[in-house]
């Protein structure tokens, strides 16, 4: 297993076998995360699509879906359309 030592400005060097094995180029993008007590990296390549649910987001920030947008959208336009009725009567 190879090992390699963080330098003073956070920077290390993937040894020549990893580079290899997954056929890695300069200035190629990396992504990090932390899951645990591991840091996991893994290569930027394909499109951004490739990466899709990699990082995770909390339920507060993740965007409502449309079917239930929909649904309160009609639910609003009922509840005003029934107050509207009861005015007119």
């Amino acid at each position: 297993m190879p090992i390699v030592t963080l330098k003073t400005k956070g920077q290390m060097t993937l040894p020549k076998e990893v580079r290899r094995e997954m056929d890695l180029k300069p200035s190629e993008k990396m992504m990090i995360s932390v899951e645990g007590n591991l840091i996991i990296i893994r290569p930027l390549k394909g499109s951004i699509l490739d990466i899709g649910g990699s990082i995770p987001i909390s339920e507060s920030l993740k965007p409502i879906g449309f079917k239930k947008v929909r649904k309160e959208v009609w639910k609003h336009i009922g509840q005003k359309a029934a107050v509207s009725r009861d005015k007119d009567k």
